[in-house]
């Protein structure tokens, strides 16, 4: 490679960098050089295609939810004086013997250094028809396909049919997004199962049931031959495999082609695939010139990965200021979020290494599906799937190449084995994928002389978890356990706007008497609250004041399945529980869950928890369905809730031989009295009637087992991915002490567990552990026993089914209107509108509440600051 000048084309001191293209990897390089430039040696000149700042292509389906800011941050490097930006103004000539570029506005820009970012292209077939195809690709793109699918809405009078051809992650957005917009969308792709380049066989396939559950069509193994159109109007596609479908818009998204005509033209080599040939450099066959990102060829190969286009960036950012950085391999792990569904995978995903070993845990119904790649001998890892649910991503994905220390199938959740612990990440395992940032260098940021101690100044420092995300978890994993090793008291901070632990902040609201989200904010946090504090104070508001769970202003500060008091399912609509305790129900009560069921087409299944679900239901039609339960004498089931879901029994006395306490009733009186109690997770309880333990009460937060002399009382269990027996806390119990006890545990374990702990976790963390809490609720160690006692009195003496008060008020109702303006009975195809049009101003009320304004046939959400 060639020396760099020490004067730059200016015939000054100062080196003229043009970076050509606006997109991800320029605006890290930029970023990049500023930060590294400490002594103003450079001149960055920038020139875009598109007339916007730089933005986020990555999150482009988000675009299609309504028009987002997409702009990459931070936006501060284009405004310092050594960095000038020209948007709109590509660059069409690159002159070498003059080493200057033109752009398509006639400017001429000099350079010393040269850096082609350019990006690339979403290609068509040259098939019969392709005129009428289009692409997704751009922000332009998107705007215009949300407004062609509303104007064909319209026009036709019924949701346009779109049809998207590549099943890979562009080709899931774009139907997913759409279908969303209202249209009737359909994915036609040439692999056997999709997302066939980064998943294998079994992962497709149990992403393709999730994406047919939720209505999109699927045509595999085939791709378009023809697009069929009428007057310049698309009416069908015909497929290789003789295959012909309806469609008014046609939308290809099949990969990548790298925009390398600037390069071609200037005679730089390309790859075999096209793109422009880098070395470990990335710098291109012409010294001075550059290549990062989607146009540049490493090894044969161009990549659409934000990871790679970075970790590029900064190789360059280093040689272009005398460094010695070099890009080595392409880190294509992936981790993604497609229409709801978890997908990731990482490694060699495919088993190809001689020898390796699959651990696979597959749940098709589901859609569940998790692989590990493992070394012959199954210690090794080397890669990974996931779909369905991605949580052990974060923690494997550092753990690439290296040997694990329990057994394989303990990592994956839906093994439902305990997670293993204690192993520790080495220096050289990859933390941040996306900014390239090891575990050594998130330690070393920890004990540095800036002493980044707390998560956000961490993730200043080194850039980790700043872009997707993902990675936040392990990052505050490895700050809690340096700072721990190194005698430092770890913060407990709720999170960046409270910074006191749950359990100090439900103390404080409880001292102060504060009863709203902003009293809270004002008097103990900063800012505007997050979806980490907002749903936590929301908890405790409830818990501490009981009354109806979304007045007062609490409504803004549940989360989906809260705020409409049903669970939303993966397609989007929602599922209905009623409450059954113990299980015990008369044939009256069955008929008319039938009949719901049957006029309102909702599928049933019998729960777990003895209780009969109800799916599929609009939110529109949430209130007539429970109207018909009310009246039947059914109440909430809090399904929706972190809150006390069941009580399980056993038929125990009353018709089993071996029964020696009528754990029915038991298990009705606990289910009554502790509906509805808010606490920091879900909550089941179990009742069995004999030793023989029919009810799993052991797998249960709080178990009950009948003696001869009484109840046992069993704490801290349950199932999910952590399953733990409860433990005994006190025997041979009366019915009234036995009632006592379980009030006091639960108000203990509400005040003082932390935010989403289950009560497992909490007892082997509270100090003293499970002799602790019997203390505290046996023998009253604390003297807390009548005020805790007190508080559950007064919830079970407030208590009120939430639906049959909101179907009491017609303000509470109208929250599941499809819009604010929208007619008593809802037109289903109307409650499908996108969310586009003319803003009216919203109401308190109705910022309040959420709604939404149909206007000529749109809607738009209003949401006030705090939604």
């Amino acid at each position: 490679m060639a020396e760099h000048p020490r004067t730059g084309t200016s015939g000054t001191d100062t080196r003229q960098v043009v970076v050509v293209g606006g997109g991800p990897a320029a605006h890290r390089l930029v970023d990049s050089l500023c930060a590294r430039d400490e002594q103003g040696a450079l001149a960055i000149t920038v020139f875009t295609e598109e007339a916007r700042l730089p933005y986020d292509r990555v999150a482009l389906s988000k675009r299609l939810e309504g028009d987002v800011d997409l702009t990459l941050h931070p936006t501060s490097v284009w405004e310092g004086e050594r960095v000038s930006l020209h948007v709109g103004d590509p660059v069409v000539t690159i002159d070498r013997a003059l080493q200057q570029v033109v752009t398509a506005s006639g400017r001429v820009q000099p350079y010393d250094e040269l850096v082609l970012a350019t990006g690339s292209s979403a290609p068509v077939p040259e098939i019969a028809g392709s005129e009428h195809a289009k692409v997704y690709r751009t922000i332009d793109d998107v705007d215009w396909l949300v407004a062609e699918v509303e104007r064909l809405r319209d026009e036709l009078g019924r949701p346009a049919r779109v049809l998207v051809a590549g099943g890979g992650l562009l080709g899931l957005e774009a139907a997913g997004g759409l279908a969303r917009r209202g249209a009737d969308a359909a994915i036609v792709h040439s692999g056997g199962w999709l997302m066939s380049a980064q998943l294998d066989e079994g992962a497709g396939r149990a992403l393709g049931r999730i994406i047919s559950g939720q209505g999109l069509a699927l045509h595999l193994g085939t791709r378009p031959q023809t697009i069929h159109a009428d007057g310049g109007r698309v009416t069908a596609v015909g497929f290789t495999n003789s295959q012909k479908v309806d469609a008014d818009l046609v939308i290809f998204a099949i990969g990548i082609s790298p925009r390398d005509e600037l390069a071609r033209d200037a005679g730089l080599d390309l790859g075999p695939r096209g793109g422009v040939a880098i070395d470990t450099s990335c710098s291109s066959s012409v010294p001075g010139i550059w290549a990062i990102g989607e146009v540049a060829s490493f090894e044969g190969r161009c990549t659409g990965l934000v990871a790679p286009a970075n970790a590029m960036a900064e190789v360059v950012a280093d040689r272009i200021l005398g460094g010695a950085a070099e890009f080595t391999e392409v880190d294509d792990a992936t981790k993604l979020k497609l229409s709801g569904v978890d997908v990731a995978s990482f490694g060699d995903a495919f088993g190809r290494t001689d020898g390796a070993l699959e651990i696979v845990y597959a749940d098709p119904a589901r859609g569940l599906y998790q692989k590990l790649v493992m070394t012959d001998d199954a210690k090794t890892l080397l890669g990974g799937v996931f779909v369905g649910d991605a949580e052990p991503y974060s923690a494997l994905r550092p753990l690439l190449g290296t040997a694990l220390s329990h057994e394989p199938a303990a990592y994956l959740s839906a093994s439902g084995m305990e997670a293993p612990g204690g192993d520790d990440l080495p220096d050289g395992a990859l933390v941040c994928a996306c900014n390239n940032v090891s575990a050594g260098t998130v330690r070393e940021a920890v004990h540095g002389e800036d002493g980044c101690t707390e998560l956000g100044a961490l993730k200043a420092c080194t850039r980790a978890g700043t872009q997707c995300g993902s990675c936040v978890p392990l990052v505050k994993k490895l700050l809690e356990a340096e700072l721990t090793k190194a005698g430092v008291a770890v913060s407990k901070a709720l999170c960046e706007h409270i910074p006191m632990s749950r359990q100090e902040l439900f103390e404080s609201v409880r001292v102060l008497e504060l009863t709203s989200f902003e009293e809270i904010i004002a008097r103990l946090g900063t800012g505007r609250g997050c979806d980490v504090c907002k749903p936590a104070i929301g908890s405790i508001l409830a818990s501490q004041l009981g009354g109806y769970i979304l007045d007062g202003g609490r409504g803004t500060l549940q989360d989906t399945n809260d705020r409409a008091m049903a669970n939303m399912q993966k397609d989007g609509t929602y599922s209905v529980v009623p409450r059954i305790p113990a299980g015990e129900i008369t044939p009256e009560k069955l008929a008319v869950i039938a009949e719901v069921a049957m006029e309102y087409g909702l599928y049933t299944k019998i729960t777990g928890g003895q209780r009969i679900d109800l799916f599929g239901a609009r939110l529109d039609q949430l209130p007539d369905i429970w109207r018909k339960l009310v009246d039947a004498g059914f109440e909430s089931g809090q399904a929706y809730g972190k809150s006390l879901r069941n009580v399980k029994s056993c038929v125990g006395s009353t018709w089993c031989r071996y029964g020696v306490q009528d754990s029915v009733a038991m298990a009705i009186q606990l289910e009554l009295r502790y509906r509805g109690l808010r606490s920091p997770h879900k909550l089941k309880f179990g009742v069995s009637g004999c030793a023989r333990e029919c009810a799993e009460a052991r797998g249960k937060d709080v178990g009950v087992i009948a003696t001869d002399k009484g109840w046992n009382l069993y704490v801290g269990g349950n199932g999910g991915f952590q399953p733990a027996h409860a433990q005994l806390l006190a025997g041979d119990l009366d019915d009234e002490t036995l009632l006592k006890y379980i009030d006091r545990y639960m108000m203990y374990y509400i005040r003082t567990a932390d935010r989403l702990q289950r009560t497992a976790r909490w007892i082997e963390d509270i100090e003293g552990g499970l002799d602790h809490v019997r203390d505290v609720v046996v023998n009253d160690s604390l003297g807390l026993a009548d005020e805790l006692e007190a508080a559950m009195a007064k919830h079970v003496d407030t208590y009120e089914d939430e639906w049959a008060a909101t179907l009491a008020d017609p303000e509470r109702l109208r929250r599941f209107r499809s819009f604010v303006n929208a007619p008593q009975t809802p037109d289903p195809s109307v409650a499908r509108v996108p969310e586009r049009g003319q803003m009216r101003p919203a109401t308190d009320q109705e910022r309040e509440r959420g709604e939404a304004v149909l206007i000529s046939g749109s809607s738009i959400p209003v949401r006030g600051a705090g939604a």
